[in-house]
């Protein structure tokens, strides 16, 4: 009977390098796509940040013009043509969430950000039809579209901050 040989001790020390070299490769990989995740997610955060500050920024402006008309300080004709360029500026704001490629995880929050701009820019609409017409009904219709618009914010960000306690 023959005894079987060991296995060259020398193949065993290279069958570990390769076996240690292909583990420390897969965690190589593995922390650069986390990192790649982690970049992708703040690159997200911070253009849906500035196109949030953007949306702010409009409608502060607008209410302020609004307020300026009712207390006789502009004309209607001037805040009738506001209100038009108001809403288009609205409308590029929404298309900017269209660019934004989020991680799965925010997916839900950008669809909730953008109903709050749509439900904003409906409301916008609707004060506009009140300021040309008189017609009250218009008005409380671009209030409670305003009311929409915060419930669709509030939970977009409670749904924002939620994936990003989750992703972090």
């Amino acid at each position: 009977m023959k005894k079987k040989k060991d296995s060259n001790p020398k193949r065993k020390v290279h069958i570990a390098i390769a076996a240690g070299t292909v583990i420390i490769g897969l965690v190589i990989v593995l922390n650069y796509n986390l990192d790649q995740v982690k970049i992708s997610g703040q690159r997200f955060g911070d253009n849906l940040a500035q196109i949030q500050s953007d949306l702010k920024d409009e409608t502060t402006n607008y209410d302020v013009k609004v307020a300026q008309y009712q207390k006789g300080d502009i004309s209607k004709d001037e805040i009738l043509q506001i209100s038009e360029k108001h809403v288009m500026v609205l409308n590029d704001i929404l298309t900017k969430y269209n660019t934004l490629k989020p991680p799965e995880t925010f997916v839900p929050s950008l669809e909730l950000f953008k109903l709050s701009t749509q439900s904003q820019i409906e409301s916008d609409k609707f004060l506009k039809e009140w300021i040309q017409t008189g017609d009250n009904s218009t008005k409380l219709r671009s209030d409670e579209l305003l009311g929409r618009a915060f419930e669709y914010e509030t939970r977009a960000l409670d749904s924002f901050n939620k994936a990003k306690a989750n992703s972090g």
